[in-house]
């Protein structure tokens, strides 16, 4: 198998060994939305694991929690400070990789989530604020608030009414640096998705403003970036990208509600791993794979990093007052005495 392949492997044998030692956790989308993670932390998502608090990165939002195995798989194998002992513990008390992502807890996690269509909203709410800082602190030829809000959501997620409240205003307030990428493997935990649902997804998102393309095949990694460039190049309203995913790929349980939400087991790990051309034991990943998500950030994410830093500091000597806010939102000094702001809202 070519470098990519191996590398979305990888990514694919992590998440389903740490759902199998754990004896509990959703290797489906772990198995089928890996090419779609994997084509955005490598050609696409601005982040610096050495500065994982980077304040101009890209946030990417794990709507579908379920599926934290595959982001633990893609922080660890990134040079996030996830270390391999703490994919091991894979839901286990006190481990830095709890069944669901939790902001604060995991580096590299932008947001609690879990209960469907929560990181959706959460993620509207990351791409208004970044719309207002820009309008209000980027100037021309110097964008030191800049970037793109991406989040992985699955069929789910998008039956929520707090994602589709949420997804009205984002498309009323033509949210561009917005992409949402549609795990469309059209399977819900007990069954088929046209057992719940006929709409179309298509239509909806479009009536409530959005840009919208289709992937027809989830493996193809070129497809993919190709959908992620044209909604970067969107000016005008955020975009979700349906991608058509097999859940549970390469598994015996693949295209089943039966993938969803229960271990592959052992004879279905091993066969996975045939299908997969995967040979290595579990939790074993070559050095070359590490190498691969490194040198593909070094070009971008690093790279955007250190431009950013200079960036800031011309933006300092030409807008010394916008520079002040700025820093302040940087270092999180909002200033607010929020005693006093509230005292005269108490009961008298």
């Amino acid at each position: 198998m070519n470098k990519e392949q191996k590398s979305i492997n990888a990514m694919r044998v992590l998440g389903m060994d740490m759902v199998d030692q754990a004896n509990s956790g959703h290797p489906g989308i772990v198995l089928g939305a890996a090419p779609m993670v994997y084509t955005l932390f490598t050609k696409h998502l601005n982040y610096n694991p050495d500065k994982p608090d980077w304040f101009n990165r890209d946030r990417f939002i794990l709507s579908a929690g379920h599926g934290s195995a595959l982001l633990y798989s893609a922080l660890h194998l990134s040079g996030y400070d996830l270390p391999m002992e703490e994919l091991k513990n894979f839901r286990q008390w006190g481990s830095k990789t709890p069944g669901h992502p939790e902001y604060g807890h995991t580096v590299g996690v932008e947001a609690t989530t879990g209960p469907l269509g929560q990181g959706i909203s959460n993620a509207v709410g990351m791409a208004i604020a970044e719309k207002h800082l820009r309008a209000k602190l980027s100037r021309e030829n110097l964008p030191v608030v800049d970037h793109h809000t991406y989040v992985l959501c699955g069929d789910g997620d998008l039956q929520e009414g707090v994602a589709m409240e949420s997804a009205s205003l984002a498309g009323h307030l033509g949210l561009e640096k917005l992409i949402v990428l549609f795990d469309s493997n059209k399977i819900q935990l007990d069954g088929p998705v046209e057992d719940a649902s006929s709409e179309c997804i298509r239509d909806k998102f479009v009536a409530m403003g959005w840009d919208y393309i289709y992937v027809d095949d989830g493996e193809n990694t070129k497809l993919i970036s190709d959908a992620i460039d044209m909604a970067k190049d969107q000016q005008e309203k955020p975009t979700l990208i349906e991608v058509n995913t097999v859940i549970g790929f390469a598994s015996p349980k693949a295209g089943s509600s039966a993938a969803h939400g229960a271990p592959i087991g052992e004879e279905g790990n091993k066969k996975t791993r045939e299908a997969l051309g995967w040979t290595a034991e579990a939790f074993d990943i070559d050095a070359d794979v590490y190498e691969d998500f490194k040198s593909a950030n070094e070009s971008k994410g690093m790279k955007a990093c250190k431009l950013w830093e200079e960036m800031v500091a011309q933006y300092e000597g030409k807008y010394p007052e916008e520079n002040k806010i700025l820093q302040r939102l940087i270092h999180k000094d909002n200033d607010v005495d929020y005693d006093l702001a509230l005292s005269k809202y108490v009961p008298k």
